[in-house]
């Protein structure tokens, strides 16, 4: 087990509470992701964001040893820290080109996605060091060339292209008459570059189907356990699993609010453990309940319990009435999400994604990275 927790070794009950990353857990689902592409498609992953939160080093070692060599992230800097891990990946940029920084590029081996007709400019002038990618709109009209951009490019790279790429807007609706129009736009553009390899799915766009598959495929949340679009099968193995410490159980009578605002007042006699989370730690403020609407919910032996009142900036309540006495005392953990409570149901409960909690956890945990030998982990 890997423990990243500045002292947590030695002194362990000073700990808000852990989070449990399950690296063998992030490289089945990346196995399972590529298994599920079309024969001809490589499986890249998504690793922006401190790989969506969970820690760069022992998540990129694992899906290096997983099988995955090329990868995605948002900025220069997060390119240049997979470069230190990864010596020999293919790092690709999604922000594009920052200005006055193609040496930086060069020195790091990043290849920017360049997405408009002045970073295409500037990555020539500064005689192309490396092949990079060109990204182009097709509907999610954020980053890319407009296809008459692409179209006058086309006629003139002189420099290696080694991917064409854009960005599904809906794929996580597989319904959406969306997804049939990027993908027509896709491909008119793309045969513009013949030869070049083409990527288009991101997660949801993998369970799209062999269409959107194309050279290369880029997931990122299915990776970290998140469910990627309304179908089923895309919710993989959880990787993550949050736990929080009880600080104080107490019963509040009937009639009795609690937390901020007074927004919950309990309709029994209850009993409650207040937790050491708050949205300061990520877990979010949206995530709490009142009268009228209910929270998020978290887990103890067997037995789900309904936050109570607002999430608060370093604690939050739970009923844990039905919780057998002796269970719930000061000092054990209840689960936030994990195995038993999905990140997806913690995040709707707060009215937002999967993406913006992993994304939001706060350094008031320990980390623990378990599943994985070969990254001096332990096996489990």
């Amino acid at each position: 087990m890997i423990d990243t927790h500045s002292g947590a070794s030695a002194t362990p009950s000073i700990d808000n509470g852990r989070i449990t990353i399950d690296l063998a857990a992030l490289a089945a689902n990346w196995s399972r992701l590529a298994g599920l592409l079309s024969e001809g498609t490589a499986c890249g992953a998504a690793v922006k964001a401190d790989c969506y939160g969970l820690g760069d080093a022992p998540c990129l070692q694992a899906l290096w040893t997983a099988g995955c060599r090329t990868y995605f992230v948002a900025t220069p800097q997060e390119g240049a820290t997979v470069r230190r891990h990864l010596p020999d990946a293919a790092i690709y940029i999604l922000n594009g080109l920052y200005p006055g920084a193609a040496s930086f590029y060069a020195a790091n081996g990043l290849r920017p996605c360049l997405g408009s007709p002045d970073e295409v400019a500037e990555w020539r002038g500064a005689g192309a060091p490396l092949p990079a990618a060109l990204h182009v709109d097709t509907g999610i009209s954020r980053l890319g060339l407009t296809a008459e951009e692409a179209a006058a490019l086309a006629q003139d790279t002189p420099f290696e292209l080694s991917l064409i790429m854009s960005h599904l807007a809906c794929a996580d609706a597989p319904g959406d008459r969306m997804n049939q129009t990027q993908l027509a736009r896709f491909r008119a553009l793309a045969d513009l570059f013949p030869g070049v390899p083409r990527s288009l799915a991101n997660s949801a766009g993998i369970f799209l189907g062999p269409d959107f598959h194309f050279e290369l495929a880029r997931p990122g949340i299915a990776l970290y356990g998140g469910q990627a679009s309304a179908f089923e099968e895309s919710r993989l193995d959880p990787v993550v699993t949050l736990e929080v410490r009880i600080l104080q159980v107490h019963t509040l009578p009937k009639g009795t609010p609690i937390g901020y605002g007074a927004t919950f007042t309990a309709p029994r006699d209850m009993r409650v453990a207040i937790v050491a989370a708050g949205y300061a730690d990520g877990f979010l403020r949206a995530a709490g309940s009142t009268d009228g609407k209910p929270g998020a919910e978290a887990w103890l032996a067997g037995h789900r319990l309904p936050a109570l009142g607002r999430i608060s900036m370093d604690m939050s309540a739970f009923d844990i009435s039905d919780v057998p006495d002796g269970t719930a005392v000061r000092g054990s953990f209840v689960e936030l999400f994990g195995r038993n409570v999905s990140v997806d149901e913690t995040a709707s409960r707060a009215g937002t994604i999967g993406y913006e909690l992993l994304t939001s956890l706060g350094r008031r945990f320990a980390r623990r990275y378990v599943g994985m030998a070969s990254t001096g982990g332990e096996q489990s």
